[in-house]
């Protein structure tokens, strides 16, 4: 593969390289935490701080991960045309995003409550572990989960400055739907990371048991979004969502044991739409019931 100059770093290279549109995956979770926590808007102020937390988290973690592991993406054949690899940016602008997101990060949690500012070390810790994880054990799935998963948790402290039931099972039940559809992505990779030494669930474990585990992951998601329902009265507007997750959970499991590359990427792109989902769900839920 030819590669490119580094030149020309405009935004949508950077964009582009820490995969900017995933965001969607955990933002929605943080602003479903954050308005369960305040029952409603809980003003400018919070919602600019936790985007900006969230945006900085984020990009930080993906800029790390794209760091670390620019040498095994460039051995591997679909990921060898990513940004460092292909040589459109280098290990050092991808350090400077990751600087940039983690300050980002730790503006927003001191600005917000002294419980969010304490957290700050553990949440680094989170990010830059993740990716030195899958050369030493296949359950990197659900140290991602956990850590993308503490979003929504976040969103609910950036409010209240406390932990509590809701956001617990909101933790969960992200971080078990981020390790599942993780675990059906990792199906991509199954003959490389197997002859790269590196681990995962599918190299580890095979096929077959693979998507049984993505599957349990998926249940134990449902059933956490679904224990919100004993905390917080939501009424229908959050079981319509709840049960079009549950739809969009059931088409990934169903579609990606037809074990086409093509397949597995359009359902792993399927779960762009749960956190609008249940984002919707509460905020129909909370001005139904406010």
């Amino acid at each position: 593969m030819t590669r490119e100059s580094p030149g020309n770093r405009s935004l949508g290279r950077y964009l582009a390289f820490v995969k900017f549109e995933h965001t969607l995956f955990a933002l929605p979770f943080a602003y479903g935490g954050m308005l369960l926590a305040a029952g409603g808007w809980p003003g400018w102020r919070v919602f600019v701080l936790v985007s900006l937390a969230m945006i900085g988290a984020r990009s930080a973690a993906m800029a790390l991960n794209r760091v670390i592991d620019a040498r095994i993406d460039a051995q591997n054949p679909r990921t060898s045309g990513r940004e460092i690899p292909a040589g459109r940016l280098t290990r050092r602008d991808g350090l400077a995003l990751a600087a940039l997101g983690l300050g980002l990060l730790a503006v927003a949690g001191a600005l917000l409550n002294p419980l969010t500012l304490a957290l700050l070390p553990l949440a680094v810790v989170f990010l830059t572990v993740y990716p030195y994880l899958k050369r030493f054990t296949w359950l990197c799935h659900f140290w991602l989960g956990a850590t993308i998963g503490a979003a929504a948790a976040g969103g609910w402290i950036a409010v209240t400055g406390a932990f509590s039931f809701t956001a617990v099972a909101l933790w969960l039940a992200v971080g078990t739907w981020i390790a599942g559809f993780d675990i059906i992505y990792g199906v991509l990779d199954l003959s490389f990371d197997r002859s790269a030494g590196l681990h995962s669930i599918p190299a580890r474990f095979g096929v077959r048991r693979a998507l049984a585990v993505s599957a349990g992951a998926h249940l134990v998601s449902f059933a956490a979004l679904a224990a919100v329902l004993l905390w917080v009265h939501l009424g229908w507007p959050y079981g319509v969502a709840l049960v079009a997750t549950a739809a969009v959970l059931l088409y990934e499991q169903v579609a990606v044991r037809r074990l086409d590359p093509a397949v597995v990427l359009r359902s792993f792109n399927a779960n762009l739409v749960v956190g609008l989902l249940m984002l919707l769900g509460i905020v129909g839920g909370l001005a139904l019931h406010g």
